[in-house]
């Protein structure tokens, strides 16, 4: 069994949870959930048959082997360099977070001293093993595009840009490198950064955000070129049933990941 300790307790880590006791083969053993502070009670109601602590030190005194993020940008930014320190490999699903250059410096050098890796999952979107594939031969434009409905983008910087309550017609929110993407939208443009880690990089990959009232969901699409040669692919996602900021694909990518740390055959 790998044993997992999880930072966050919200709508993703009940879709992993949920997700790994649905796996006929599941080697995962999730010894704890770190909450925020004074949001426990809450949390446990979320999560039932886990343990829930308020402070990453009582979440690293289960012992865990991985730890798994599921929280949000800020999140990283607060609990990865200790974790990594220790020792335990960290798994970030909010990718966007190392878009900040500070503080992806900081979590290389804690992985670097603890002698442990960062992990990141492909999230929302398929096509990043080609992606970094073709890395290898020589990539030379990697273009990517998130086409929501309009209640996905509530609460983040499209609230300026259009009123969506209003909106009509499909609508460019944003339109440029995927750093800046990724920092601007937290929780909307992870993908966007785990396309540029794996293909050229946050400041060579472009990226469009786009709010479009006829959307049939989450709409991811990627365009990559390179010396091995070309492909295009579109991913229509469903919706988190408990966050429509997300894709109900990225927490399953967790799960996946977590489960393929005691997989026979990883692929």
């Amino acid at each position: 069994m790998t044993s997992v300790g999880l930072i966050g307790c919200g709508g993703i880590a009940q879709d992993v949870v949920a997700a790994l006791h649905a796996s006929a083969v599941n080697g995962v053993h999730i010894v704890g959930a770190l909450a925020r502070p004074g949001r426990g009670d809450e949390a446990r109601s979320r999560l039932c048959a886990i343990e829930i602590v308020e402070a990453l030190d009582d979440l690293m005194a289960r012992a865990p082997e991985l730890v798994a993020e599921v929280a949000g940008q800020t999140a990283v930014a607060e609990h990865g360099d200790k974790v990594l320190r220790s020792g335990i490999d960290l798994l970030v699903i909010s990718v966007g977070a190392l878009a900040a250059p500070a503080l992806l410096a900081r979590l290389k050098s804690a992985a670097q001293d603890g002698n442990s890796r960062i992990l990141l999952p492909a999230g929302a979107i398929g096509g990043i093993d080609a992606i970094a594939a073709m890395r290898v031969a020589g990539l030379t434009s990697v273009r990517y595009r998130s086409r929501k409905p309009p209640a996905a983008w509530r609460g983040s910087p499209a609230e300026r840009v259009v009123d969506l309550d209003k909106l009509t017609q499909r609508t460019v929110l944003y339109k440029g490198p995927a750093g800046e993407a990724a920092l601007l939208y937290p929780q909307n443009a992870n993908v966007a950064a785990a396309v540029a880690l794996a293909g050229l990089g946050f400041d060579a990959t472009d990226v469009e955000l786009v709010a479009d009232p006829n959307a049939p969901g989450n709409v991811h699409e990627i365009e990559a070129e390179g010396a091995a040669g070309r492909f295009a692919i579109q991913l229509q996602g469903n919706p988190s049933r408990s966050n429509p900021k997300t894709s109900a694909l990225a927490a399953m990518s967790v799960a996946r990941a977590l489960l393929n740390e005691r997989a026979t055959i990883v692929i």
